[in-house]
């Protein structure tokens, strides 16, 4: 499968989850959180690791935690419930990207009213449009998750209208990325209607490298689904096929190769802490044919987690065709948060 290929299964993703959200039973009525703000607080607890190279890697990647406001507001677009802004533990020196915005897709019974539920953090791939990540988030809150879809840095709302983003940008916001999804956790553990004690978190291609980081941290989330990554980072980039040529040859344009890449791309390496996380409570989907993320970089880090056969799903697809396995996925993750 090509990448024009890729794209079109994406823009089909897009298609269906909007009909899934059209025909899926809703009613209008949403809780009282429109224009409200509510306190929260870092529980960042990286406890000290043996392994002196994963401590230089928590010592970069951490903050020193501190209160801060999450705030709720209306929706700036038809697909989800509610946009939820947080700042950023970690200063880019742009306030728009330093605001952090998560689509909240909430979650519904199946009279399609909204329900007190548990949450998963959605991190979405590198595509502008973030169509599988949403996808994501939609069919989880229509199986009975609150799901709230994360932008990245330089993404949706926080990406300033009049810059584009370089390649070297978005490896360099990747450190940034992983802060966020860790605060994200702390963010919405006292919205109305979460259940506090079950807050997982998804993430898919360059969200799964994210996500596998930002969980190493601490192992504070209560499952972590990652899908089509993996470790050593450094490789995929440099030898991955599609999207990870593309983000190659971006680079290598931008004068990022060599040991210059290798440093940037060192500092967010999910193998580094993949050993902190628990393994039953962590879970890996692959393609067996994934050209972008081969098996071997999936089954690195499935290793250095320690993962057994039951928490590797190898699927019989590439880092595209994959997609078709996405109602399989959503239900298995449903399942684990839900049990």
């Amino acid at each position: 499968m090509n990448c024009v290929s890729g794209q079109r299964w994406i823009g089909l993703l897009a298609f269906v989850a909007g009909v899934v959200w059209l025909i899926a039973p809703t009613r209008a009525d949403r809780p009282d959180v429109f224009d409200r703000s509510f306190g929260s607080v870092d529980t960042l607890d990286p406890k000290a690791d043996g392994n002196p190279d994963s401590q230089a890697c928590l010592d970069g990647l951490c903050w020193n935690p501190s209160e801060f406001i999450t705030s709720c507001h209306r929706p700036l677009a038809w697909r989800y419930d509610c946009l939820v802004r947080f700042p950023s533990a970690i200063s880019s020196g742009n306030s728009v990207n330093d605001l952090v915005a998560m689509e909240w897709h909430m979650a519904r019974n199946e009279e399609g009213e909204i329900a007190k539920a548990p949450a998963v953090i959605v991190v979405h791939e590198s595509g502008r449009q973030m169509a599988v990540g949403r996808a994501f988030a939609l069919l989880l809150s229509r199986a009975g998750v609150h799901a709230f879809m994360i932008q990245l840095p330089g993404y949706g709302e926080r990406r300033n209208a009049d810059s584009q983003p370089t390649a070297g940008d978005l490896m360099r916001q990747t450190r940034q990325a992983v802060a966020d999804v860790r605060r994200a956790r702390d963010a919405v553990v006292n919205l109305p209607l979460v259940e506090a004690n079950r807050i997982t978190v998804q993430g898919t291609s360059l969200g799964g490298f994210v996500a596998a980081t930002a969980a190493g941290l601490d192992d504070k989330f209560d499952a972590v689904f990652v899908m089509l990554a993996g470790g050593e980072l450094l490789s995929v980039i440099e030898n991955g096929q599609r999207d990870a040529a593309n983000m190659r040859e971006k680079l290598a344009a931008e004068g990022i190769t060599g040991q210059k890449l290798a440093e940037i791309v060192y500092h967010v390496e999910p193998n580094r802490v993949a050993h902190r996380l628990t393994p039953d409570k962590t879970w890996l989907f692959s393609g067996r044919t994934d050209q972008v993320v081969p098996l071997a970089n999936a089954k690195s880090w499935a290793k250095a987690v320690g993962l057994t056969q039951q928490h590797h799903v190898i699927m019989e697809a590439d880092h595209y065709s994959g997609i078709v396995f996405l109602p399989k996925m959503v239900l298995q993750v449903r399942d684990e948060i839900l049990k």
